[in-house]
């Protein structure tokens, strides 16, 4: 563990000396005194600065290959002296070299309330520049519009928190609950390195924090006919990474074989990826149902009718069915399948691997028919698992989201959705914190914003960026 006390260096300080911004905010420290008042302190600095922290993190090449290799530092030590420049005092801390953390603390005015956590990964995953219109790790601004790996998968979100804490720290403003600022390595891995780290190892920096807020939610979803959809999640199935093994009885290719590894795994990843799932409506997904139907005039659906058939509602719901359908139902896909090595010879055993996603209250029907379907040939053992989540739609915290939303966007609809994957919440909920997703974007209408996660092409709206800077600024001073 390192506390943060000086320069991050000459990448950090070369990058703001490119806009001549080096020096400008030396002796700025974040007010210690007074009342906490009301939202609305983002000033044209605080909206330069985000394009300007996307742009240059972006630059900042947090490829993670998986499997250990990556490397978040040189971002961390960025973050890291923007936070100083703020005034306050961020702790980097590694599991292994270069897989570095942040986290700082900003104090509350009301030293009893429950503190709330701000978190957000360095990581991003790999993009192959061929592919794209622009260099994806060149953090350009064309038109309007910031490119690169990151850009929404989340140097944004990221760049919008260092904007919005620096904010308060030039007008003095405190919020009223502690907020723990986390920046985190290995999200786009397993984590390991990363949140689940800081959860083993370093929980007591989280101290207090009962609610958290990160990615993956508040964006724009056009819906059709002028509506505009802002989904928070509220929910995440859990994630069951799964490793398939068949044994057989190797043997000459030209002999018949009865007890083929192979043929006993194909079997097997078959029926999995043919299975149709039961429907499991978790309340997030039912409040979402509900708020869906009646933004679309339909009523108030009967979920508990007999014979209530919700793919038949989801078909009613236009392009916002997108944001319910994939979380109706546990899921299980084959995604890889390795076995034999050389076409004649007919190998011991066969190995396939499934992602699995389960519902929050749904992992014990999982787990059963996974031994259903895999049968007694085949067996089959968790390669990566993490808890679904579930947080409360009716709790104060949401309808300050929610406020907060509508307020810079009057003809916004916000609804709660369940996320089909999975963030670094899953780690945090270890400590007892509920995670919402909530990194607002206000986007055209023909952006595709779920199609930019890990897509080419990545790129986020400068308008986006001032939009949710001043959403997560009123929020943040509102929870």
């Amino acid at each position: 563990m390192a506390e943060w006390a000086g320069s991050a260096g000459g990448a950090a300080r070369a990058a703001r000396a490119a806009d001549g911004t080096e020096g400008a905010e030396e002796g700025e420290h974040l007010a210690h005194a007074g009342p906490a008042v009301p939202a609305g302190h983002v000033d044209q600095r605080a909206l330069d600065e985000v394009v300007t922290y996307t742009s240059e993190l972006i630059r900042i090449d947090t490829t993670n290959y998986g499997g250990g290799r990556g490397a978040e530092r040189p971002a961390a030590e960025y973050v890291a002296e923007r936070l100083v420049e703020a005034g306050l005092q961020p702790t980097l801390l590694e599991k292994a070299p270069g897989r570095t953390n942040v986290v700082a603390r900003v104090e509350g005015t009301d030293p009893g309330a429950d503190a709330l956590l701000v978190h957000g990964h360095l990581d991003v995953v790999p993009a192959e520049p061929a592919d794209w219109t622009v260099h994806p790790f060149s953090g350009e601004i064309r038109d309007g519009v910031v490119w690169g790996r990151g850009a929404i998968d989340m140097k944004n979100m990221d760049a919008m928190v260092l904007s919005v804490v620096r904010a308060w720290a030039r007008a003095g403003v405190r919020p009223r609950r502690d907020i723990v600022l986390a920046f985190t390595a290995d999200e786009e891995d397993s984590a390991d390195f990363g949140s689940g780290y800081l959860t083993d190892q370093h929980s007591a920096l989280f101290e207090g924090c009962t609610e958290g807020i990160s990615e993956s939610g508040a964006f724009t979803f056009h819906a059709g006919e002028g509506m505009r959809l802002y989904p928070v999640a509220a929910g995440e199935r859990g994630t069951a990474w799964l490793r398939l093994t068949a044994k057989g009885r190797a043997g000459h290719g030209s002999k018949v074989n009865r007890a083929n590894a192979i043929s006993r795994l194909a079997a097997a990843v078959t029926r999995i990826g043919e299975h149709e799932w039961p429907v499991r409506l978790t309340p997030t997904v039912r409040a979402a149902l509900t708020e869906l139907s009646l933004l679309n005039g339909l009523g108030a659906p009967e979920l508990d009718a007999p014979g209530f058939d919700v793919d038949a509602l989801l078909a009613r719901l236009g392009p916002a069915a997108a944001l319910v359908e994939p979380t109706v139902r546990n899921s299980a896909n084959p995604t890889m399948v390795e076995a034999g090595y050389k076409v004649n010879v007919i190998p011991g055993s066969a190995t396939a691997y499934v992602d699995g996603r389960m519902l929050p209250g749904g992992e014990e029907e999982f787990q059963e028919t996974l031994d259903r379907l895999t049968g007694p040939d085949v067996s089959w053992e968790f390669h990566h698992r993490e808890v679904p989540l579930q947080a409360p739609v009716d709790a104060p915290s949401f309808a300050a989201m929610k406020e907060a939303l509508e307020h810079f966007d009057p003809d916004a609809h916000v609804v709660p959705y369940c996320m089909s994957g999975g963030t670094d919440a899953k780690q945090f909920s270890r400590l007892g914190i509920a995670g919402y997703g909530f990194s607002p974007l206000r986007l055209p209408e023909g952006f595709d914003y779920q199609a930019l996660f890990h897509g080419v092409d990545e790129r986020v709206p400068v308008d986006a960026l001032h939009f949710g800077v001043r959403v997560l600024d009123r929020t943040l001073l509102a929870l």
